[in-house]
């Protein structure tokens, strides 16, 4: 299988997918067709990456497989084809597709620097590419967490958002601040150097290490939404480590429910 990070090399007669979002609201798609790296498509989150908001649900559930494969094949993503994906903030989003893709075993990958490590021509126009076969699978059961699952203690819970979100000091976009119980802090944008690239192998293993990640202890992947938490999913991939399994529902679901205790301050001794 293809790494889960990969640099430009990797790129020549494979799909590049470009895959902005923001939370402020700016329109991803508008920063896409200012320019964008030669050949890449656009995947939209809130299209295919996601599904209906909801309670018990969060603000970005994973959709059914019916409506990420439509997405995938009217993109001219197939069940063989190779993805590179990108945006331009560290793969924070770019992520989500990566996981989504890998989870249900298809080779997919995210460009180490994104959009920043280019330094060629941007294009403008958006590619055309013939509509290929991308057959739905179910989410596998065992890549994912419930609830429930955030807070059994036998498993090491990471909290991708950054440390203010994560300490109650700010919440943006969901009903309460703070973080789950027992939860570890652990944001995505440290899985990175100054240069936006990723970590080596040794220190994406000694960053999960702090966190209380060792070999053959069950990881669960959180942030706002169940989006940036990927990226945590994939640095734990990259580091060599097992595969973590991702609580979509993130804290927008957990917030919303009154009955659940929301922490606030720094992590837990």
């Amino acid at each position: 299988m293809v790494p889960p990070v990969v640099d430009f090399q990797w790129v020549n007669e494979l799909v590049l997918a470009d895959v902005r979002w923001y939370l402020d609201g700016r329109d991803g798609e508008e920063a896409y067709r200012s320019g964008h790296l030669p050949g890449a498509v656009f995947v939209d989150l809130e299209r295919w990456l996601a599904g209906p908001p909801g309670t018990g649900r969060g603000r970005h559930p994973l959709p059914p497989p019916e409506t990420f494969a439509l997405g995938m094949s009217s993109l001219g993503i197939g069940d063989d084809t190779v993805v590179v994906a990108y945006d331009d903030d560290g793969g924070g989003v770019a992520a989500r597709l990566v996981w989504m893709l890998r989870a249900t075993g298809h080779e997919a990958a995210l460009l180490d620097g994104g959009l920043q490590s280019w330094d060629g021509t941007l294009e403008t126009r958006a590619p055309v590419l013939a509509a290929a076969q991308f057959a739905p699978r179910p989410w596998p059961p065992e890549r994912l967490a419930g609830i429930d699952d955030a807070t059994a203690s036998s498993n090491v819970v990471l909290d991708a958002r950054s440390p203010e979100r994560y300490s109650g000091q700010v919440e943006p976009v969901d009903p309460r601040a703070g973080h789950i119980p027992a939860a570890r802090n652990l944001p995505w944008k440290g899985n990175l150097d100054g240069t936006g690239r990723f970590l080596s192998r040794e220190a994406l293993r000694e960053r999960f290490s702090a966190a209380g990640v060792s070999v053959g202890a069950p990881v669960v992947s959180y942030c706002g939404s169940g989006v940036t938490a990927c990226h945590n999913l994939l640095a734990l991939a990259a580091a060599g480590l097992p595969a973590g399994v991702l609580y979509p529902g993130s804290w927008s679901a957990w917030a919303a429910e009154a009955s659940r205790p929301a922490a606030t301050g720094p992590e837990p001794g």
